[in-house]
This record gives structure tokens, sequence and C-alpha cells, in this order.
């Protein structure tokens, strides 16, 4: 057999054991993945929760602009598929609000880390005050009363706070009061310094705003986001949730330097 073909012969064996090598290592990264995976599977009900309200031109926001605009710009009946060129507002509709947005310099949407987006879920229950009072706030001592009742928050959670506000879409009191003032609520600076004490690492409302409507300072938003923490806003289905033992899953838009957008949100119990 000549050089040349023994040479062929061994290049086309070594590629043929590489692509062996690199197809059983395919595979058990998938066998590992998939038996992590089965621990936190195996604790689940398969109950997926949607928190995240349907996005429309409609839909309320805070500057009172709408919030998203969607021109077809490819038609069915002329080209045999469809598709829109959508414009958006970063913070309209459910959405996450990025350290950036109220900071000069703070991480962008797309630099919060992956595993600060996956998180146990909490959720404070302040439907009964905010009923009375639209301005009402999640204070700390709603957190104590919380924790009495539920457990420590853990390190690493998302806290969100369930007014019944997400049930009110579509009616101008979602925004205002009869006198056309912002009014919804929020959670008070007291709070989110607490909370971040305690190690959380997002807070999420079924409002409008992080901060209650009221509010002449944005204290939260100020307090909260430059210190690399993250809020989600206008979040819906909470009080189809327990207080505690739901998975949260953020699934933030990734645009280079956005500070925040309209996100996915779920909810795993």
């Amino acid at each position: 057999m000549c050089h040349v073909c023994v040479m062929e012969s061994v290049k086309k064996r070594m590629l043929s054991r590489r692509d062996l090598f690199r197809g059983a290592a395919a595979t058990g990264v998938a066998t590992l993945a998939a038996t992590a995976a089965k621990p936190v599977l195996a604790q689940s009900s398969g109950k997926v929760v949607d928190l995240t309200h349907t996005f429309t031109p409609e839909f309320p926001t805070f500057s009172g602009e709408p919030g998203l605009m969607m021109d077809k710009t490819i038609k069915f009946e002329e080209s045999g598929y469809q598709l829109y060129r959508v414009t958006y507002d970063e913070h309209s509709g459910t959405h996450i609000d990025a350290p950036l947005h109220f900071s000069e310099d703070g991480l962008g949407v797309d630099e919060i880390a992956p595993e600060d987006l996956v998180c146990p879920l909490c959720i404070i229950d302040i439907s009964a005050k905010a009923a009375e009072a639209p301005n009402s706030m999640v204070m700390p001592e709603d957190i104590e009363a919380f924790v009495s009742a539920n457990g420590d928050i853990p390190a690493g959670a998302l806290v969100a706070m369930y007014s019944g506000w997400a049930e009110k879409v579509g009616d101008p009191s979602f925004r205002n009061d009869s006198s056309g003032a912002f009014a919804f609520p929020g959670f008070s600076k007291g709070a989110t310094d607490m909370l971040a004490d305690m190690g959380v690492v997002g807070i999420g409302v079924d409002t409008l705003s992080l901060d209650p409507g009221d509010s002449a300072d944005f204290a939260v938003h100020y307090g909260w986001l430059p210190s690399g923490r993250y809020g989600i806003e206008c979040l819906a289905g909470l009080g189809e949730l327990p207080a505690t033992g739901a998975t949260i899953f953020v699934g933030a838009p990734k645009h280079g330097g956005g500070t925040g957008g309209p996100a996915r949100v779920m909810a795993v119990l």
C-alpha cells in the first residue's frame, strides 16, 4: 500500500474515532444534565403559572403613551408568510428593570447573571390593606410577618408583592385614582433595604412601579437597582400561587446595554 494511501486510511480512522468520542461526550453531557435535572423535576407538581400579561398597544404604561407598536411588514396573502416589525418601550407590559435603569453605569439587562433569573419565589400578600388604601406599601413589618408565618426568605430569592392590582388591568384604576393622580401599591425603602440584607436578588410587583403611585422620590428604584439587583413590574397571576414553594423563571431580554424590557415570566410549582 502506498504511503499516501496509508496516511489517508489513518486520517479516516482518526476522524471516525474523533466523531465517536465527540458523540459520546455529547451524550454524556446530555445524560448528566438530565440526571441533574431529575431531582428538581421530581419535587415539582408540574403546575406552571404564567405571570405575564399579554402585551398589546392598549396595555397601561407609566407614561400613558402606548408601549408597543406592531407594523405588519409582510402579509400572508401576498407572500405566503407574515411578520411584524415590533417597536416597544423597554418599560412596558410585564417587564424587567435592570440596574442600569436607575444608575449611570449599572448592569445592563444583558449582564444580569442567568442564575439570578431562576429563583425561589416568595409572595407577600398586602391585598387587604391595598383594597383600603391604593398607595399601600410592603413594610418591614410585612416581611417580619411573612417570615414568622413561612420561615426565612432564602438568599437568592425573588420577593413579589401581591396587591390584587393585576385584576384591574383594563380599568383606569390600575393607574390612577378618581382625581387622575397615580395610585397603586409598591414597596417601601425600609422593606427593600431589609430584603437586600437578606440576599434577595429581585423584587416584583403586580403594579406599574416598584414604588407606590404617590412616591415623590422613587426611593426604591434609586436604592434597589443601583445595588446590582433587579425588579419586575406588572406581574400577573400571583394570586394563583402559595406564599412559598414556587420557582420563578424570568425570561429577560438580552439586548446589549438595555435598561430592561418586556419579559415572559413563569412560576413552576
